[in-house]
């Protein structure tokens, strides 16, 4: 008849556990020095959104926008096509290339809807 175990380091009768208490680590490493190590000095980091800010606004592109018409629409002015084209980076790849449906988020500039150019 088989007992249940008396505890935890028990595991029934006739059965033993390994003993590890001799087993010892260490680690080694093939890489080469210092001397090869990759050089990260020169390495920048930025880091940009395009999420929306509390002043935007969103617009669903109709068939025959284009950015331009877009930019006129909103500043007035079809210069700012870049703007509304950055701050929809994550969807849009080609600034020629939108399409019907699409949601475009349409950046405040900042309370400035005139051309200055």
């Amino acid at each position: 008849m088989n007992r249940p175990p008396d505890g935890p380091d028990d595991d029934g009768p006739g059965k033993t556990r390994p003993d590890f208490s001799a087993v010892t680590g260490s680690s080694e490493s093939t890489a080469a020095g210092d001397a090869d190590r990759a050089d990260f000095g020169k390495v920048r980091s930025s880091a940009s959104s395009t999420a929306a800010r509390s002043g935007d606004q969103r617009y669903v592109v109709e068939k025959g926008d284009n950015l331009s018409a877009i930019s006129k629409k909103f500043y007035g002015s079809a210069n700012h096509w870049r703007e509304i084209f950055e701050a929809n980076r994550d969807q849009l790849e080609n600034p020629d290339l939108i399409h019907p449906g699409q949601t475009l988020r349409i950046p405040d500039r900042d309370g400035d809807a005139s051309d200055p150019a």
